[in-house]
């Protein structure tokens, strides 16, 4: 299966990786990157896979995407909590949840503290990409054309999600 990951390895193995290794460094000092106060859980890899499915795995430890419109949390409407599936950090309220029609649950607004942000640079140009707080298990990414009040969406993986009823 071709991944974003794959394809970067490949592109390293003939020798072609160069250039977006540059493009990278160019905009990696103007990276904001945000972190939270939560503390942090540290397990291995075979912690994680004991833990995890392997598609849960593969999002959050991996940083891979499930398949759009695959997530039964797309069509979930109940008041409620959104978790980190790993860990159980609350990371949204359904009340910020809408359908943004792209196949992922989407929220305009986290949580204080669930979140963390980095910057991603898998498909070459910048993209801010957010993960557990907690466990730093990789979410998902957020992005500006959201709708009111915050104009943002939080493009969120629903395998990485658990909900939990109000």
């Amino acid at each position: 299966m071709m991944t974003r990951r794959n394809l970067l390895r490949t592109l390293a193995g003939l020798g072609l990786a160069a250039p977006f290794v540059r493009f990278r460094s160019a905009f990696a000092s103007a990276a904001e990157e945000e972190t939270s106060t939560v503390s942090r859980l540290e397990l291995s890899d075979e912690e994680w896979k004991k833990r995890l499915t392997p598609a849960q795995y593969a999002v959050l430890r991996e940083e891979d995407t499930e398949r759009a419109f695959s997530s039964p949390l797309n069509h979930e409407t109940r008041a409620g909590v959104f978790q980190c599936v790993a860990c159980e950090l609350p990371l949204f309220s359904s009340e910020t949840k809408f359908d943004s029609g792209t196949g992922w649950p989407s929220f305009f607004d986290h949580l204080p503290d669930g979140i963390a942000f980095k910057t991603d640079f898998k498909l070459i140009y910048p993209r801010k990409e957010y993960h557990c707080a907690r466990c730093g298990g990789h979410q998902g990414h957020v992005f500006d054309d959201g709708p009111a009040p915050t104009g943002k969406r939080y493009c969120n993986n629903g395998v990485c999600l658990k909900f939990v009823e109000a």
